[in-house]
């Protein structure tokens, strides 16, 4: 079996102590070595994140792995690879179709085996479990915040941040504003007409600047 190994640091002073890297490529041929694995090459992005799958050597992987010339991509970690349930799948997917293994030293990885395809699956839910379910803490703590008043992110347009730093107060003058707005849209304003309008009377967005259609269309959205 001829295998590639691929090892990654994602900052510049790890890249330039070279330890990260070393220690990496050092478990890899060992590894190697033990299982009578050819290692015809290790390949390295220094500096790079694993978020991204723009990195120079692992576009290359992926070449050889879709030109058939490599037999397994050997790393050390998963997180070396990416930090990507999205890119993992991906690559899964890739080294699937062209029967190329794909092995993790530290993971116990190795999918060339039916015992390694299915730990590499339950790994990659679990990832996509946690992603989902901390998605969904956010947004039940979001709601909790805007059930109670509170703020969330920018201040939106007809409300003040009350003296406790938390809590919204509604602004009166930007509260008689929105209803301008409505009741503009109502006799069938457009949305450049009716910012139009508030310009003539002086009227200023949050941030004192003239309105944009886009301003109005959001705030017809919110206030609908």
């Amino acid at each position: 079996m001829n295998a590639i190994g691929y090892i990654r640091v994602s900052t510049a002073d790890q890249a330039d102590s070279g330890l990260s890297l070393q220690y990496q490529e050092s478990k890899i041929r060992a590894y190697a070595e033990a299982m009578d694995i050819t290692l015809v090459d290790v390949v390295a992005d220094a500096g790079f994140s694993a978020k991204s799958m723009n990195r120079p050597a692992i576009q290359g992987i992926i070449s050889q792995i879709k030109n058939k010339t490599v037999d397994a991509v050997i790393i050390l970690k998963l997180d070396r690879l990416t930090r990507s349930v999205k890119d993992l799948g991906a690559i899964v997917e890739l080294i699937e179709k062209n029967n190329v293994a794909l092995v993790s030293v530290q993971d116990s990885i190795n999918t060339s085996t039916a015992a390694g395809r299915l730990i590499l699956n339950v790994l990659g839910s679990v990832s996509q479990w946690e992603r989902e379910a901390n998605g969904e803490r956010v947004k039940a703590a979001l709601s909790v915040k805007k059930g109670a008043g509170e703020r969330v992110g920018t201040i939106p347009y007809g409300f003040d941040l009350a003296a406790d730093g938390v809590a919204l107060v509604e602004n009166a003058d930007e509260q008689n504003t929105l209803k301008i707005i409505r009741k503009l849209r109502s006799e069938g304003l457009s949305l450049r007409k009716i910012g139009a309008e508030l310009d003539k009377r002086g009227i200023s967005t949050k941030k004192g600047g003239k309105w944009q259609a886009t301003t109005i269309k959001q705030l017809c959205e919110v206030t609908a």
